[in-house]
């Protein structure tokens, strides 16, 4: 069994020192400059000629296509599920998915990650 006291001298030694951690959310660290975050689509570059390639080669199938009409499909992005592993974006061949460096997406309800950027 331990004494109380045992535990003084360490923590003499430790007060003085500097932190190890960030208070964070109030002091934030600069995020590295190829930080794979939340997908982002461009529609515009989108041609779905791939038929949707982004979908298909998603491992964690975070990616659904959701009909608009008869010929046309756009991705949705379940972000729920996304590992934000950048296989959409590898995958896309007109570059319409890039992964920007936003990476806090806590919300209180499961719908609110579900994100329909078009």
């Amino acid at each position: 069994m331990t004494r109380i006291g045992s535990m003084f001298p360490e923590i003499w030694r430790h007060l003085f020192k500097k932190r190890a951690t960030v208070l964070y959310p109030f002091e934030r660290l600069n995020v590295p400059k190829d930080l794979r975050g939340k997908p982002v689509f461009d529609e515009k570059k989108c041609s779905l000629k791939c038929k949707g390639a982004c979908a298909i080669d998603c491992p964690a199938k975070a990616i659904v296509m959701e009909k608009i009409d008869e010929k046309a499909s756009r991705p949705v992005f379940l972000l729920d599920r996304c590992a934000f592993c950048g296989q959409c974006a590898e995958s896309c061949p007109f570059g319409s998915i890039t992964l920007s460096e936003e990476f806090e997406l806590a919300q209180y309800d499961r719908k609110s990650l579900i994100s329909k950027q078009w």
